[in-house]
């Protein structure tokens, strides 16, 4: 059991005991290159201590960058007196901080790290995640004092009790408990989920709690025409940050909980991230509260609103609200990735009528973004380039782009796995896509309208027109290795271990970092660690580094 940090979240990796990289944690797969201002951190060490035991060939080790409490008031009181405006919690100072372009800034900020886990090792094996604990303080890592091992439920239920009772005292902000199965090879056995890991799940505390005023109700419009009721509220602070809206998700959650303008509620942050109400205080009701009740016309283009289940939606094809909220999902960082292309300028450029698909966002032009509001030639033109540079994008983000009715990061790949060619998807039948694991129904009926939808089909057409390429996978089946799984294991003499998997892929093979029986190969290198013995174990044919280049050829 480990305490939960509210921090960001970042990768070290060492070679022969020097720091050579460090990233973000991203989206799991790719994250943002922060090397030089990790470097700047005083509790990264820039080489490993070598006394006590050896250091890995390679180790990728992973934990979370934070700021201490007091350290973050004394940030904001600095940054107060200079004009600028202060974070909103120590959380968004750290990710702030270490995402500087000049390392000098970062350098000034007081940023910490606690490390927790790892990812590669070469030369080194670990049986439990509570050897990697007390092994990272002898390289020099820094661990959390209040980690624990505990040998039953009731200890680890002990445990998240006593953390919560500490958690006002701590120099730092923790908003929960991490168990883990201690044994790697349980682990193993237990796999993973999409990105979620069968044995790791965090136990969050309770939210923090607070009471204010309900003043008003509005609704949002979504980018798929939903209907969101917002609560607007007497300005409170939750946990340290300022909330003055919280959303009521819908028309049956405000009745259930009798919400009315006028209420004094209880609110909390879900997760202590999203404002939310929990309950209405009906002993200090006046008497001059009102009902709400959702409008049946849309609030921003006026058009017909329908209820499908509990969702008021707007029917309009043209509503302005529904395209702000398309566009901003395209734009996004998971998404396209168009960097500068916020929610004020996605607003200017619907309302004056520059954008009126997605599509249009690649025939913008510097002299039309130059007369908008607060936008300078030199802030017009990076505007330009981050269009330009985002242009280029793997087939499942793009078709996360598209911003298609149930369809997530998640979904998108695995739709991107089985059909590689993005012109494919205007021919699949509904029964193609539920051919795909983990697709249903309601997914595919999703994807068929999407795709079958005439406007839709003109816009990606206008998108590779104005020059937009989507990267597709080699069709499946074709290359040498297709349908084979690899694990690496020690020190390889012929490649570097990314260029190794890169070649398996290549050949349309897949790479695992664990051990399992859906493994084909294990290839051994020098040294190789516990993976070699699990493949024997289970059965798992292994390869020499001689076997595996004439295989590849």
């Amino acid at each position: 059991a480990e305490p939960k940090f509210d921090g960001l979240a970042i990768e070290l990796v060492y070679e022969r005991g020097r720091f050579v990289v460090g990233s973000t944690r991203g989206d799991g797969i790719n994250g943002e290159n922060i090397t030089q201002n990790l470097r700047t951190i005083k509790t990264i060490p820039l080489q490993l201590i070598r006394k006590e035991i050896p250091v890995p060939e390679r180790l990728e080790v992973r934990g979370e960058v934070i700021i201490q409490i007091e350290k973050f008031k004394d940030l904001n009181r600095k940054r107060e007196k200079m004009g600028e405006s202060p974070f909103a919690n120590p959380r968004n100072a750290a990710a702030g901080s270490v995402r500087q372009l000049d390392p000098k800034i970062t350098a000034e900020r007081p940023l910490e790290i606690y490390l927790y886990g790892f990812g590669e090792v070469i030369g080194r094996t670990f049986d439990t995640q509570w050897e990697v604990l007390k092994t990272l303080p002898k390289w020099g890592l820094r661990t959390n004092p209040y980690v624990r091992k505990c040998k039953s439920i009731e200890a680890v239920l002990d445990y998240y009790h006593e953390m919560n009772e500490k958690r006002e005292t701590l120099p730092y902000e923790i908003d929960g408990t991490v168990i883990k199965v201690n044994s790697f090879d349980l682990q193993v056995r237990l796999g993973e989920i999409a990105r979620s890991p069968r044995w790791a799940l965090a136990f969050k505390f309770q939210p923090k709690q607070e009471t204010t005023k309900i003043l008003d109700i509005k609704v949002q419009v979504g980018r798929t025409g939903a209907l969101t009721p917002v609560a607007v509220m007497e300005p409170v602070k939750v946990g340290g940050v300022k909330v003055s809206r919280a959303t009521l998700h819908n028309q049956d959650e405000i009745d259930k909980k009798d919400v009315r303008v006028g209420d004094t509620v209880v609110i909390q942050r879900a997760g202590d991230v999203i404002p939310e109400v929990i309950e209405v205080i009906t002993s200090k009701r006046k008497g001059t509260e009102k009902k709400f009740r959702m409008p049946s016309k849309c609030p921003v283009c006026g058009a017909e609103v329908i209820k499908e289940e509990a969702i008021h939606r707007c029917i309009g094809l043209d509503c302005p609200a529904q395209l702000k909220g398309r566009i901003r999902h395209f734009a996004s960082k998971r998404a396209m990735d168009v960097e500068g292309l916020g929610v004020k300028l996605i607003d200017q450029l619907v309302d004056k009528g520059l954008v009126k698909d997605v599509a249009d966002i690649y025939y913008i032009n510097k002299e039309e973004l130059i007369e908008l509001e607060r936008m300078a030639e030199k802030s017009a033109q990076n505007i330009i380039d981050a269009i330009e540079k985002s242009k280029t994008k793997p087939l499942s983000k793009f078709l996360y782009a598209l911003g298609i009715r149930n369809v997530g990061e998640t979904t998108a790949e695995d739709l991107a796995r089985n059909f590689a060619r993005l012109d494919d998807f205007f021919h699949l039948s509904e029964e193609d896509l539920m051919e795909v694991e983990g697709i249903g129904p309601e997914v595919a009926a999703s994807v068929h309208q999407f795709f079958r939808d005439k406007k839709n089909k003109e816009s990606i057409d206008r998108l590779k027109k104005a020059g937009v390429t989507v990267i597709e996978p080699k069709i499946k089946g074709k290359g040498k290795l297709a349908g084979k799984t690899f694990v690496f294991t020690g020190a390889l003499k012929g490649f570097e271990r990314d260029k190794a998997r890169n070649l398996v892929e290549s050949l349309e093979g897949m790479t695992a970092s664990t051990v399992s029986k859906k493994v084909d190969f294990v290839v051994v290198g020098e040294d190789p660690g516990s993976k070699f013995d699990k493949a024997k174990e289970l059965g798992i044919k292994t390869l020499t580094e001689e076997e595996f280049k004439k295989m590849v050829g």
